[in-house]
């Protein structure tokens, strides 16, 4: 699923030619989930990420998700920020 949405959404990007070049998604890619229960807070943080990542980055962001979900990872595997 997340190949297709990766493949149809990159060819998406560039044929309405958004971007300068050409647009293409980093190799992996990391998902997490939450409860229905949750589903409040996960709109609020959507809603809000603009201003959110004003004051982290999304790679600081990022490894957060991976401490609070315990989710094990070497640090010459996690993406660059460009």
């Amino acid at each position: 699923m997340v190949r297709d949405i990766k493949a149809n959404s990159s060819r998406f990007i560039n044929e309405k030619g958004w971007i300068n070049g050409k647009f293409e998604w980093q190799t992996g890619f990391g998902a997490f989930s939450y409860s229905h229960s949750q589903l409040t807070n996960v709109i609020n943080y959507i809603q809000n990420q603009e201003e959110h990542h004003k004051t982290k980055t999304f790679k600081e962001e990022y490894l957060e998700f991976l401490k609070l979900f315990n989710i094990d990872f070497k640090d010459e595997y996690l993406f660059e920020e460009i």
